[in-house]
């Protein structure tokens, strides 16, 4: 008989907060630019994304899920890009 015990538990328990995310039902290419998007229409997109994130009731999961897989691409958490960057490198020059 195998033996179980030493198995990781449900990944789902790791991963269900996203059930509740208020972009689930949005259109993704809100979240994420098309490429060669610049200035002030991926300005408006990322702050309708934004949006969205304010009212999420799992927008500090997201943000840190975001942070700690250092997510490249799109809004995550209410943040953009560019954001998550700085923020890494803030954390980096306080550990480094």
């Amino acid at each position: 008989m195998t033996e179980i015990s030493r198995l990781p538990g449900p990944v789902m328990e790791l991963w269900e907060w996203q059930y509740q995310g208020s972009c689930r039902d949005a259109d993704d290419t809100l979240f994420f630019h098309p490429e060669g998007e610049r200035g002030s229409t991926r300005r408006r997109r990322a702050e309708a994304a934004k949006a969205i994130c304010r009212s999420c009731p799992v927008m500090m999961e997201c943000r840190e899920q975001s942070l700690r897989v250092r997510e490249p691409y799109g809004v995550w958490g209410g943040l953009s890009e560019d954001e998550r960057s700085a923020i890494l490198a803030g954390r980096e020059r306080k550990t480094g």
